[in-house]
């Protein structure tokens, strides 16, 4: 007996309509992304049913390796002093919007739609929850990963291929052998990266030569949120630019610097570009 599909309520239509880039989806080949630039990193603004489709592309196309993160004011004041970083930014098939002010230039530079941000950690709980099994995942470079593991099977019944738990950093060249093994015998569909923002994009950057896996994605404290391991602020405090408040009341001297003195920095810098008093490559 077939399923009953029910028609989708027209609020909620309405509301996916407004939140779509309106990105077409090929049979095959690579995506056209919409993007826009900040301080010479690209950032793409997709929105979280968007990266959804993304992602499903690239799972069944199977043509090549993807590399996807997210970017916030961290990352992309990081990226004004370390041009190896940006380039490696730069080189990120999707890289979108981590955090408000992301969110923000997204509407300054014309994307209408752009509604919310698009952090990993989001988008990790849109995969979880809306494709179950659909995929096989594998979980790398986070102390929770096995434990994170465990949770998502129970709760979403999602197949885990594997995990690797606790690497070495930086990676000795003889564990990234091990690495490229663990990976590469589970066969997963997504590769989830918890190193963290400096630590997983040139991973993945690196690692995507060495493996054939479809989705390599960098969520950073995804891991930790969704193990329970980390409280996440409230929604009000995520969709009105004050988590870092948060997180900050949480972890101060962890990320002291982060939003103080690199939030600083991003800040100045976007107020001369967008004045055009400066430009960055």
């Amino acid at each position: 007996m077939n399923a009953q599909v029910l028609p989708i309520p027209e609020k909620a239509r309405r509301l996916q309509e407004a939140m779509s880039s309106g990105i077409v989806i090929p049979e095959s080949g690579e995506i056209e992304i919409p993007s826009y630039s900040v301080l010479g990193v690209r950032v793409h603004t997709l929105q979280v049913p968007d990266i959804l489709r993304v992602l499903d592309h690239w799972i069944k196309d199977r043509k090549r390796v993807h590399c996807a993160c997210s970017t916030g004011m961290h990352g992309a004041s990081v990226a004004l002093d370390d041009r190896k970083f940006r380039e490696t930014l730069n080189r990120m098939d999707l890289n979108c919007m981590d955090g408000v002010p992301m969110r923000t230039l997204g509407q300054i530079h014309g994307f209408k739609y752009v509604k919310r941000r698009s952090a990993g950690p989001e988008v990790m709980a849109a995969v979880f929850s809306q494709t179950g099994p659909k995929y096989k995942h594998f979980f790398y470079g986070n102390r929770v990963s096995e434990e994170l593991a465990r949770l998502c099977t129970k709760k979403y019944g999602m197949r885990v291929a594997g995990v690797y738990s606790s690497p070495s950093w930086p990676v000795p060249e003889v564990e990234k052998a091990n690495i490229t093994r663990a990976i590469e015998s589970a066969s997963p569909d997504v590769v989830w990266c918890g190193l963290g923002t400096l630590r997983q994009e040139p991973w993945m950057d690196e690692f995507r030569h060495r493996l054939t896996v479809p989705v390599l994605y960098g969520v950073g404290a995804g891991f930790d949120f969704h193990a329970g391991k980390l409280n996440r602020a409230p929604v009000w405090m995520r969709e009105t630019g004050l988590e870092w408040f948060y997180r900050f009341l949480k972890e101060p001297t962890r990320l002291w610097r982060r939003y103080f003195v690199n939030g600083s920095v991003f800040v100045f810098n976007v107020g001369l570009e967008l004045a055009g008093l400066k430009k960055f490559d």
